[in-house]
C-alpha cells in the first residue's frame, strides 16, 4: 500500500520554525520526486517545494524562499521541509505527494498524497 504521512505540523509564532515530516512506503521512494504543496481556507493549492530523490532538482515558490529548505533522507524514505522565519500567511494544510518529477507542482495531480498536517502561524 503506497502511503505518504506528514508530520511535524503545530502553532507557532510568526518568526518560529517548523520541521514537517513526510514518510514514505509503498513504493521506490528512489524514483519519484517528492513535493510539498499548501492550502489555505479559501485559497488555491500552491506548490511550495519539491526534490528529486537524489536532490539534483530542488524547487521553491518565490512564497518561502530563503526561509523553507526541502531534504531527503534515503535511507529513511523520509523528506523533510524545514521552515524558518515563518509568517501568518505560510498558515495552512501541508500536503507532501509523490510524482515523476517536480512539474507536479505546476498543478497535475500528483500520484499519491499524503494527509496533511496543519501549520498555524500566529502574530
Amino acid at each position: 500500500e503506497v502511503q505518504l504521512v506528514e508530520s511535524g505540523g503545530g502553532l507557532v509564532q510568526a518568526g518560529g520554525s517548523l520541521r514537517l515530516s513526510c514518510a514514505a512506503s509503498g513504493f521506490t521512494f528512489d524514483d519519484y520526486a517528492i513535493a510539498w504543496f499548501r492550502q489555505a481556507p479559501g485559497k488555491e493549492r500552491e506548490g511550495v517545494s519539491c526534490t528529486s530523490s537524489s536532490e539534483t532538482t530542488t524547487y521553491y515558490a518565490d512564497s518561502v524562499k530563503g526561509r523553507f529548505t526541502i531534504s531527503s533522507d534515503n535511507a529513511k524514505n523520509t523528506v523533510y521541509l524545514q521552515m524558518n522565519s515563518l509568517k501568518p500567511d505560510d498558515t495552512a494544510v501541508y500536503y507532501c505527494a509523490a510524482d515523476r518529477d517536480c512539474t507536479v507542482v505546476a498543478g497535475r495531480v500528483p500520484w499519491a498524497w499524503g494527509q496533511g498536517t496543519q501549520v498555524t502561524v500566529s502574530s
